[in-house]
């Protein structure tokens, strides 16, 4: 079966054995994957060295095709799904950092998203995996991981779906796909939420979503952006006592200076990759609309990823969805 993979630093499409289940899990025939910025970062800084355990691909969409679980699922099935689950019961678990987890980070589905066939394990169907329902799209499914990562950064933020966030507003420095989506998740949860970017091209795309910029300063500011660049605009746009949502990794090693979070009392977050219980608010959002990804992503083939993978480092398209 094909199987993209790092190949002296370049992506490659490979012929590899279909994935066997030889335990409680299943088999997905895959029938497309999002292109995520992560995977982008992975590539760029990948090494002879590290490439070989390189798992390219993880927002999943596809049919289950042979099942051995305890879960509902079964053979025909069309999901969406993620690629980590904790283990509930060590140290960083117990604080709620469950992408600190051991686990979390070991776990993944094989061999890699851009297959056309991948291996799920049993926890991967207990807490990572939903039904696509019939009216929605593979394409818009599709974003069940990466939205997930944006609901764990608003909740690290502190607000929740009960709680009353209408008296807070909120900045997107950023707006690519993960930005776009962080100002309507943030919507969604109730929250007065404003959007920034260098890029007058996607400020004007988002202004048709109702995602503008206003000249304030801001309880939270949500930083999407991989630029070194934002960090002095987060400082200066951010409200005394405010929070800084640090939701992406830049090209440097660049930081906030201690006196600045010091005598502002500012609280600098990083949000890195969800928990399970932020993959039903996700997945609850895209079945009800209430985060719009229609036509966000430009769709490829798998013969054409590296395609995809260069017009998305090019800023060529928003987002990149690869037809397997």
């Amino acid at each position: 079966m094909k199987s993209a993979k790092l190949i002296n630093s370049k992506v490659e499409i490979v012929d590899v054995e279909k994935p066997a289940l030889n335990a409680k899990g299943a088999i997905i025939k895959v029938f497309g994957c999002g292109l995520c910025g992560s995977d982008i970062v992975k590539i760029k800084h990948a090494t002879k060295e590290n490439e070989k355990n390189i798992v390219l691909g993880h927002e999943v969409v596809g049919q289950i095709v042979e099942i051995n679980s305890n879960t509902d699922f079964k053979a025909g099935d069309i999901v969406a799904l993620g690629h980590h689950y904790p283990c509930f019961n060590c140290d960083f678990c117990r604080i709620g950092a469950y992408s600190m987890c051991h686990t979390f980070k070991k776990s993944n589905i094989f061999p890699s998203g851009f297959s056309e066939f991948i291996r799920v394990d049993e926890n991967h169907l207990k807490y990572t995996v939903y039904k696509v329902p019939k009216d929605i799209n593979y394409e818009e499914i599709s974003f069940l991981e990466p939205l997930a990562c944006i609901v764990r950064a608003i909740r690290r933020a502190g607000y929740e779906l009960d709680g009353d966030n209408s008296k807070s507003n909120s900045l997107v420095l950023g707006l690519g796909s993960i930005g776009f989506l962080t100002a309507q998740a943030l919507k969604a949860f109730g929250v007065k939420a404003y959007g920034f970017d260098i890029n007058q091209q996607r400020m004007d795309y988002a202004k048709k979503f109702n995602v503008i910029y206003r000249d304030d300063k801001y309880d939270t500011i949500f930083m999407t952006s991989g630029s070194s660049k934002a960090i002095g605009t987060a400082l200066e746009l951010v409200r005394d006592g405010g929070k800084i949502i640090v939701f992406s990794s830049i090209e440097n090693d660049e930081g906030y200076k201690n006196n600045d979070i010091y005598y502002r009392e500012l609280s600098i977050i990083a949000s890195y990759s969800p928990s399970p219980d932020d993959y039903k608010i996700s997945y609850d959002f895209l079945c009800t609309k209430k985060v719009n990804v229609c036509g966000i992503s430009k769709i490829y083939t798998i013969d054409n990823l590296s395609s995809a993978i260069e017009d998305n480092i090019c800023g060529k398209i928003f987002k990149a969805y690869i037809k397997i």
